[in-house]
């Protein structure tokens, strides 16, 4: 069973920066498919950055230019650097992988920008 860890969220003022972390265990496949998901209180969850299976990297409209997608292929990690926060960047961020059919998803991690 995979299971995904993220870390790295916190607390930080407007314009600060912070790095989210995803671990993931359980498989000895290459994790070609995987991402970052947000979650803010009463909205729905909307992707944020991903690697596609097919190599490509896609960025939500509020990610581009301040947000990068990174990874370490070989340890099945994938990291997401945050510059320049506002406060509409509160929400929970969770990691996301697809083996074939199946979806997997972290516990998620809280990042909080105040003003």
């Amino acid at each position: 069973q995979v299971q995904l860890v993220e870390s790295g969220g916190g607390l930080v003022q407007a314009g600060g920066s912070l790095r989210l972390s995803c671990a993931a265990s359980g498989t000895r496949f290459r994790l070609n498919a995987m991402g970052w998901y947000r979650q803010a209180p009463g909205k729905q969850r909307e992707l944020v950055a991903e690697f596609t299976s097919g190599g490509r990297t896609n960025y939500a409209d509020s990610a581009k230019g301040r947000f990068t997608i990174s990874r370490d292929g070989a340890a099945n990690t994938v990291y997401l650097q945050m510059n320049n926060l506002k406060p509409e960047d509160t929400a929970l961020y969770y990691c996301h992988t697809q083996i074939l059919i199946g979806h997997y998803w972290g516990q998620g991690t809280q990042v909080t920008v105040s003003s």
